[in-house]
């Protein structure tokens, strides 16, 4: 992400709640995803739960993309 987008998204979310809770989110998924990840092997619930989480991220990361655009002058 550029600078620029990293300041605005900043400073929106002091005022927009939905980017303050896309962005927890987005940094729980990836501790999730990191704490999954030490793993060697993993059970198909496991596996399906990585699918999911990562899902989740790439939703909400998308949310945000098009809440800069939508913000970006």
């Amino acid at each position: 992400m550029e600078p620029k987008d990293v300041e605005l998204l900043n400073t929106l979310s002091e005022s927009n709640d939905e980017i303050s809770r896309l962005m927890s989110e987005h940094a729980d998924f990836e501790v999730q995803l990191k704490r999954l990840n030490k793993r060697r092997a993993f059970t198909p619930q496991q596996e399906a739960e990585m699918n999911r989480i990562k899902k989740l991220k790439l939703q909400g990361r998308d949310r945000i993309e098009a809440i800069l655009a939508e913000h970006r002058t």
